[in-house]
């Protein structure tokens, strides 16, 4: 495994591969579901590229920027033992300069859900994948569903300023007690952990709903609500895959969404029907 630090030697290095190039963009503290995305890019791909990079614009002011997980050494091994051929580990200064060129969010998809409470933090995601995807020019980016209004933004980003790369969602990995895997849930407390469980049961719950044939997004939603109670929610939706807002759940086209405070953890989660 190659480990590269700046752009300009990524680029120099891969300029003139004539191999599929498959690309995890991540933000480290390596999980299982990282894991999968690495695994499901060595299947279609003759190179595999991961990125360790925490983007300090897609991060708000008073947001835990300083305290997100580091294992850089950890990390290495991961990706070394997953057969990642180069791991492309930069600075902020190699990526950002002084008078920066940025990727604004649109202006109703980017600022619903986790864009209404975190305001700009998708102009940042975007901005850093525009710039990422420059960089490794892959033939796919694998993406986790976890983050589902991430990943509908980026697919929509690559779409409109049509940019010659396949983007892949990959399915949430779970915790054998349902709760999704997450840098963030090292935050969580013993107690706190059993209280985030809520999520996953509400999803869980809203599923089966709709087994039933339970098909009205109030009805869903109110449940959901009551299951996740006393947590501090952020948000509720049942959306289609556009990420607009239906009355009826129609499957094949629905996407649940969930996010919430546990503690001072923000987790999210959803289901795609």
């Amino acid at each position: 495994m190659k480990i590269i630090s700046t752009p300009i030697e990524l680029k120099e290095y891969l300029k003139n591969s004539n191999k599929t190039v498959g690309f995890v963009p991540t933000m480290g503290a390596l999980h299982e579901g990282h894991i999968t995305l690495i695994k499901e890019a060595r299947k279609a791909n003759e190179l595999v590229v991961v990125s360790i990079f925490v983007n300090p614009t897609q991060f708000l002011k008073g947001e835990d920027l300083d305290k997100y997980p580091r294992k850089d050494e950890a990390d290495k091994k991961i990706c070394e033992l997953s057969g990642v051929d180069i791991l492309f580990f930069p600075d902020a200064g190699s990526i950002y300069g002084d008078d920066e060129v940025s990727i604004n969010a649109p202006k109703v998809r980017g600022f619903v859900l986790e864009g209404f409470s975190r305001p700009g933090h998708f102009n940042g995601v975007l901005t850093v994948v525009m710039k990422l995807l420059n960089m490794v020019n892959p033939t796919r980016a694998y993406f986790g569903k976890k983050d589902a209004q991430q990943l509908n933004l980026i697919s929509l980003m690559v779409k409109q300023f049509f940019m010659n790369v396949e983007i892949v969602g990959v399915d949430t990995v779970r915790e054998s007690d349902g709760l999704a895997l997450s840098s963030r849930n090292v935050y969580l407390s013993t107690k706190e952990r059993k209280e985030a469980l809520k999520i996953s049961s509400s999803l869980q719950t809203a599923a089966k709903m709709i087994s039933k044939d339970v098909l009205n997004v109030d009805e869903i939603i109110k449940k959901m609500r009551e299951i996740l109670n006393p947590l501090e929610i952020y948000y509720v939706e049942v959306l289609n895959h556009n990420f607009e807002i239906v009355k009826e759940v129609e499957l094949g086209n629905t996407v649940i969404l969930v996010e919430v405070k546990v503690g001072t953890t923000r987790l999210l989660d959803n289901i795609w029907l």
